[in-house]
């Protein structure tokens, strides 16, 4: 099994790419051990010192450190991803646990802004971010303003507000005169 690495715009989180399917359906965001317990391979990654989040994408594993420098942490993470796939284990323990959405709020007569907002998401900015190791999911529209949570890869990272403020405000003001700002969540 070649497992290959990526770097992120995150200097904190690292890709792996095991070449083989990881999820299917949603993303999956673990940042801490307890979060981590629908997941083997997560509980697994969490045994590694340093190791401070896991995101499993469909594709991809991207992995966040606390401490520790990537020269020292990427072997043992290699080994782990490895061990686990060779093992035959599940990637999720039961995939009916895939992550609870948090509870949109917007009023209904947004309803068709919305919808244009989360297709606009889908198509042209999930995939970028998804490249990068991360996601983004919608939370709410109130007032012209969008709330969007970033996980992966894309979570605490320095170029997330540029993303966010820059990127796809940008885009989704162009297409959606009602909005006026993007937030974080």
């Amino acid at each position: 099994m070649f497992i290959q690495t990526e770097a992120t715009p995150n200097p904190a989180t690292l890709k792996f790419i095991p070449g083989e399917p990881v999820v299917s359906g949603a993303p999956r965001d673990f940042r801490t051990l307890d979060d981590a317990e629908a997941s083997p391979l997560a509980t697994r990654l969490f045994s590694v010192n340093g190791v401070s989040g896991v995101f499993l994408g469909a594709d991809f594993i991207t992995v966040t450190k606390d401490d520790g420098d990537w020269q020292h942490l990427k072997p043992a993470i290699l080994g782990v991803i490895m061990e686990h796939y060779l093992s035959g284990a599940p990637v999720l323990s039961d995939d009916e646990g895939a992550e609870v959405a948090s509870e949109e709020f917007f009023d209904e007569a947004d309803e068709e802004i919305v919808s244009t907002i989360k297709e606009l998401l889908d198509t042209r900015v999930r995939p970028a971010v998804a490249q990068d190791g991360g996601d983004i999911t919608f939370h709410g529209f109130k007032e012209g303003i969008v709330f969007l949570q970033m996980k992966g890869a894309c979570q605490g990272c320095p170029s997330s507000t540029a993303t966010l403020k820059h990127g796809i405000e940008n885009l989704l003001r162009h297409f959606i005169p009602e909005v006026s700002e993007v937030r974080p969540v």
